[in-house]
């Protein structure tokens, strides 16, 4: 498979459509079973507090894999994103409610590079706050 993306037809400051994807603890629980990672500070609202947490948080893997989804859908194909990377700068933090958490993903092609590819940078809120910053991934366009 390639990216649906013609790389012709792409400029800097393409926006990339935004998304929003709920985090719950439930989403939480199903994310550990997955990956393997069963820390506390993921689940125990008692242990999350007791380590200085404000109440239980996303894993951060998980949230990193959220936001690349704005990039992955835009492109066609998983499979185009040829680098990715993010700096982990605030924790997703996940009430006990019905309406957990709010991750906000945005992206913006920020330059063109060669061999059609494309620097997208992605811009990750939840709360109002940014929770990863240099979010930036590399896509191979057809």
């Amino acid at each position: 498979m390639a990216a649906k993306i013609s790389y012709a037809g792409v400029e800097v400051g393409t926006e990339l459509p935004a998304q929003s994807f709920p985090v719950t603890r439930a989403t939480l629980v199903q994310y550990a079973g997955a990956s393997g990672d069963f820390n506390p500070i993921h689940w125990n609202e008692k242990f999350a507090t007791e380590v200085g947490l404000p109440d239980v948080i996303a894993h951060g893997m998980f949230t990193m894999a959220e936001a690349v989804r704005v990039v992955t859908d835009w492109a066609g194909d998983p499979g185009a994103v040829v680098e990715y990377g993010v700096r982990f700068t605030k924790p997703v933090v996940v009430p006990n409610d019905e309406k957990g958490a709010l991750i906000e993903v945005s992206g913006k092609v920020a330059a063109k590079l060669d061999d059609n590819r494309v620097q997208v940078d992605v811009t990750v809120m939840s709360e109002g706050q940014k929770v990863l910053s240099m979010s930036r991934a590399v896509v191979q366009l057809s």
